[in-house]
């Protein structure tokens, strides 16, 4: 009642009230509101509690929001199709395994910086029949503490990031799950530190780094493009958005999305560096994906791996619940095996 006398206060009229509570509403409940606000009671609508978030719409959908809104809009009333939002909630309540992600992350004081990688797992563990556990470890307590902070994990996850903070825990969790044959998902920055391990200790590269982390390494596996290495005044040069991705036929990333390219999205600034793929490759490190029109490495992967896959893009951002990413519901088959 007061929300709408302020609404009230700078000329809006509410149409709808939806009322956030613990339990549904009683009909004289909903009269009352709809009295005093001055709106009709079948648009006083209850958003009780749920077991599954996923289920809201479905509430929604019995409580008539849709043809309110588009009879307030004076719209064609369509009845629309929920078939596969009905299955989904009904695969998310029924949940009959369980695994455990160690989330390597370097920001999770602050969980949800990793909200939209949280999203995409979950989606997949629906999906796969599973719920997703996460083990969220500090890379720096890796560095600290050792590789005893990844025990008991079915898979770890190196997300996207910047600065040289914790990116040597990084890289010894990447290097255990690929000693150990632990299914591994790298995103963005993950796939950089993959590729830095990889030339360290598979390559014998002493001292490879990225020259964002290092700018004077005597193997800079990670560097710029070469028309940004000059560039003093970094605003506005990273890549950004949408980005064609072809795959290479025959592998782990081909298999996963079926297809022969994709548009993925990104948010990077520093490559693999071209003049170190062909010792990368020779040693077993394989190139699957590509951004033909420069030749930029887009997703490697390991052959001698149950599943060792990393993208330097952002997979997570097209994740939806009722389509899960075809890369981390890939990582979490892995994880059940």
């Amino acid at each position: 009642q007061h929300s709408v006398k302020e609404l009230r206060s700078i000329g809006i009229q509410p149409d709808m009230i939806i009322c956030r509570t613990d339990r549904e509403l009683p009909p004289d409940v909903k009269d009352k509101i709809a009295l005093f606000c001055d709106v009709d009671s079948s648009a006083v609508i209850d958003a009780p509690d749920m077991d599954c978030i996923y289920e809201v719409p479905l509430h929604f959908e019995r409580s008539m929001v849709g043809n309110i809104i588009t009879e307030i809009l004076g719209m064609e009333d369509r009845t629309p199709r929920l078939q596969d939002w009905e299955e989904l909630v009904q695969r998310a309540k029924n949940l009959r395994k369980s695994v455990t992600i160690g989330f390597v992350g370097k920001y999770i004081g602050l969980k949800d910086a990793y909200l939209s990688v949280v999203s995409a797992l979950e989606h997949s563990g629906i999906w796969e029949g599973a719920r997703v556990n996460i083990k969220w470890i500090d890379a720096e307590s890796v560095e600290k503490e050792g590789v005893k902070v990844l025990e008991g994990v079915d898979g770890i996850l190196v997300p996207g990031g910047f600065g040289q903070r914790g990116i040597e825990g990084k890289i010894t969790a990447i290097r255990y799950a690929r000693e150990n044959k632990i299914p591994f998902l790298g995103l963005c920055l993950g796939l950089q530190c993959a590729v830095i391990e990889f030339a360290r200790n598979v390559c014998n590269l002493q001292g490879a780094n990225s020259t964002e982390f290092d700018p004077k390494t005597p193997h800079p596996v990670i560097d710029l493009l070469p028309e940004q290495r000059e560039i003093k005044n970094m605003g506005g040069t990273m890549r950004l958005g949408g980005y064609r991705c072809e795959l290479k036929e025959g592998t782990l990333a081909s298999r996963l999305y079926n297809r022969a390219y994709v548009v993925e999205r990104h948010r990077h600034r520093y490559e693999v560096n071209n003049e170190y793929r062909g010792i990368l490759e020779s040693n077993g490190l394989m190139v699957s994906g590509i951004y033909k029109e420069r030749d930029l490495v887009e997703i490697i992967e390991l052959k001698d791996h149950p599943f060792f896959i990393a993208t330097q893009f952002h997979p997570e951002f097209t994740s939806r619940p009722n389509r899960p990413h075809p890369l981390f519901s890939g990582f979490i088959r892995a994880t059940l095996k």
